[in-house]
């Protein structure tokens, strides 16, 4: 067993222009009978993700199975001026905090609306950071870092733990833990989830995984389908010329290209943890992937540009000081038949 603690101290994170080269950042590798899969580890100076987005721990930037990668960069460059994301030509440039790849998950701010000016709010997974200016809360601002507790991290030879430790004068402390693990002689990961609430506050947050699925790199088209055990409904449909909701399904109508994007609310779905299973294949590479939660969904969206694909789950968190919450999430790869050309 490896075993290594990560002490974070900056003040401001993802100002440099540019980023190193992937194998260049502290990354750690797991693997068993049937997938091996590159994690990225949280660092300060050196990590490959350092916005205040998306949580740092258990950052997948590759997965393969039977000779196909589930992730990968679905941006060529990435630029701290940017907001979110543009295009330039054929390649896409991502901001600080949306510059990441994988499984990654996103909580909703605490204490944000309470907070004033120069005061400290709470992002799970990312650290206490400082309210800049009298505004909304904005998931694509690069936010100071006023205290980003403290990391360990764990491993073995088919898993990886993350633990991070977080106590703010604001009143909101915690005990994030996440082990990405994959399971013996199976094609399965496994995302196991603790969240300990040791401050004096009610935590009152959510958590959504956005899936970045850059399956062989192949763009989101025809060859795809995406569903779901439920009959989808929308009040927010997509593009008729690109995609179109066929009863349980996603279906693209053309291969994105270009600036296209597909975007839907999926709903329709109960609040039975049966509901959280999603199918996402391609047969043209025939390779599918199957993501199912223990928790009910409290709210779904899908969203696609021409690079990636992303189911986008969310699950509803309510811990009373002392208390602790626990979800799972669990993917299964596969291979399908090819289709003839």
């Amino acid at each position: 067993m490896i075993k290594g603690i990560f002490t974070l101290t900056c003040l401001v994170i993802g100002l440099a222009a540019g980023r190193l080269p992937a194998a260049e950042h502290p990354q750690a590798e797991i693997s068993n009978s049937q997938i091996h899969a590159t994690v990225y580890l949280p660092d300060a100076g050196k990590g490959y993700y350092r916005g205040t987005r998306f949580d740092w721990s258990g950052v997948v930037g590759a997965l393969k199975f039977k000779g196909h990668n589930y992730y990968g960069p679905w941006f060529q460059r990435m630029d701290p001026k940017v907001y979110d994301f543009v295009y330039d030509g054929p390649d896409i440039i991502a901001s600080t905090c949306s510059a990441i790849t994988g499984p990654v998950e996103e909580f909703a701010a605490l204490g944000y609306d309470q907070a004033k000016p120069g005061d400290t709010f709470i992002k799970i997974g990312v650290g206490v950071l400082r309210k800049p200016r009298q505004t909304a809360y904005d998931a694509f601002y690069t936010y100071e870092i006023a205290d980003p507790g403290k990391w360990t991290v764990r491993k073995g030879p088919g898993w990886i733990e993350f633990t991070q430790e977080i106590s703010d004068k604001s009143g909101y402390a915690y005990l994030y833990r996440k082990t990405v693990r994959l399971s013996k002689d199976k094609p399965e990961m496994i995302l196991e989830h603790s969240l300990r609430n040791t401050g004096r506050r009610r935590i009152e947050t959510s958590a959504y995984d956005h899936n970045f699925l850059v399956l062989d790199k192949q763009p989101p088209g025809p060859d795809f389908v995406v569903a779901f055990p439920f009959e989808i409904r929308t009040d927010r449909p997509p593009d008729k010329d690109l995609a179109e909701i066929r009863g349980n399904q996603i279906v693209y109508l053309k291969t994105l290209a270009d600036k296209d994007r597909v975007m839907t609310a999926v709903q329709g779905f109960s609040n039975s943890p049966k509901d959280y299973d999603i199918r996402i294949e391609n047969r043209r590479v025939g390779a599918g992937m199957r993501i199912r939660g223990d928790r009910p969904l409290s709210k779904e969206s899908f969203w696609s540009i021409r690079s990636v694909l992303c189911a986008e789950p969310f699950v509803a968190i309510t811990i009373e000081p002392g208390s602790e919450f626990t979800w799972r999430l669990t993917y299964n790869f596969y291979t399908l038949p090819v289709k003839s050309q």
